[in-house]
Parts: structure tokens; sequence; C-alpha cells
């Protein structure tokens, strides 16, 4: 895990690239030059009445500019997202990060390797698809509108999936790897947890190795409160019953170690 800092960052810019999608491109002085993929970062909103952080994604890393790119979705009005997508240009934002363990690259490296994002989970595989020297299929699932499908398409082939069929394969990414006859030696994916427990149980099936990015609510951020535990096989050494705490021992964990 990477070394976390707390920043006052400050917005290079900031767009809607889709229904209630926001695009936020932010400068940092450390965190960015410490960032792996599949990591994500902790924003304070300017609201005191909101004490709690929102955790966001990490989407993209420019280490050469030490900046860092957050896609995320509003969640509804009054929320710390609806906050954020308010704020503009040259606006600082205190920022905790980089948080959580990323996706392990070194265990695809030359390999055939699925890169699978459902919904919000979509943001998180684009810089693991810039960083990861192997023969990507990139395999994206999304609820109609689609986002950062073009962004993709410069690192790997892209199959999509939509659930009323208005592009690809009408369903989830797990049809679309049926309707294409796809396979891999590796699967790193990140969405919902229905997504991931249908992941996990084609992964067990074919024997494939698979690491998941769980999506999960949370407090603290940095494993101190449990608010964000998930069932574990084994028992942390934090709390000594079978529960992993996706903030700090994730987000990302190997398929066959939690429980969804």
């Amino acid at each position: 895990m990477s070394e976390k800092a707390k920043e006052n960052c400050r917005i290079i810019s900031q767009k809607c690239i889709g229904k209630d999608i926001y695009s936020m491109w932010l400068q940092t002085d450390k965190i960015a030059q410490s960032a792996r993929p599949g990591q994500f970062l902790s924003l304070y909103t300017r609201d005191g009445s909101k004490l709690l952080p929102r955790p966001i994604s990490i989407c993209e890393i420019d280490k050469e500019n030490s900046r860092i790119r957050l896609v995320y979705r509003v969640t509804g009005k009054n929320t710390g997202t609806e906050a954020f997508s308010r704020l503009h240009a040259n606006v600082p934002i205190e920022t905790l990060g980089p948080l959580g363990n990323g996706f392990p690259l070194e265990e695809a490296r030359g390999k055939t390797v699925f890169l699978m994002g459902g919904g919000i989970g979509i943001p998180p595989m684009l810089e693991t698809a810039k960083q990861l020297d192997a023969d990507k299929k990139i395999i994206l699932g999304y609820r109609d509108e689609l986002f950062l499908k073009e962004e993709f398409e410069a690192y790997g082939d892209v199959y999509v999936a939509t659930e009323d069929g208005s592009a690809g394969t009408k369903g989830n990414v797990m049809d679309a790897i049926r309707e294409h006859a796809l396979d891999a030696e590796v699967i790193f994916a990140c969405g919902p947890a229905p997504m991931l427990r249908a992941i996990k149980t084609y992964a067990l099936e074919k024997e494939i190795p698979c690491w998941i990015s769980m999506e999960e609510r949370m407090a603290c951020g940095i494993g101190a409160c449990l608010a964000c535990v998930c069932k574990s096989k084994e028992i942390d050494s934090h709390s000594h019953v079978h529960n992993k705490r996706v903030c700090k021992d994730g987000p990302v964990f190997l398929s066959t170690e939690v429980e969804l």
C-alpha cells in the first residue's frame, strides 16, 4: 500500500460526461506520485455539517504533472458528491490518499486479462488498462448511457453490455463474455456486488485467478472505524473475526478471500 497524505489539492477542471457522471482533475503535491491503479481518494466537502470524507476511485494518474482524475456519480441531492459537482477550477479541496490496495498488475503481466467494469466501477479500470502490460480484453457494463468507452479503446479490445440493449450486448458483462466467446487467464473487476458475485462464480468454474474491487460505504477510509467490513475467509488480525476492512485491506481482494 502506498503512503497516504492529506493535501489541499486544487481542482484543475471539472465537467459532466454523462447523466449524473462527472470528471474532475486534481492538482496534487504528493498523492499522484505514489498512487496506483485500483486505489481511491477520500475527499472532504466544504460543508461543515458533513464531517466524514467521501471515497472516490482513482480513474487516471498523471505522475509527470502530479495530477489525478476522478470520475464519479452524483448520488442524490444534498450529498457529498452533489456538493463536489458544483465546484469549479481553482477551488481547493481537502483530500486524503492514496488509500487502499490497488490491482496486482504483476500477477497479470504478459497474460490474457479480462478488465471488467460495471457502472461507476468502470472508471478505476481505465488507469489499470493504461498501466497493465498484457493482452487486454475490456468488458464494460452500462445501465444505458455510455461514458469513457472511447478512452478505453486506446488500450485494448472493448466489449460493451447495456441493460436495455441500446449498445453492444443486451444484458450484463457475463452475457458479453458468452456472446463473444471470450476467455482469459486473469480477471480484474470492479462493480456492484451482483456483478462481482457472478464474476467470482465464473472464475471459480474456469479456475481463473480473479481480483475484485469492492464497492462499499465508508466512513473514516483508513481502517479504524470498521464501518466498511465484508466477510472474509480468514480471521482479521484487527477485529479478530471473519472480516476484512474494504478501505484498508481492500478495496481490491483476491475473489476467494471474501464472501459476496
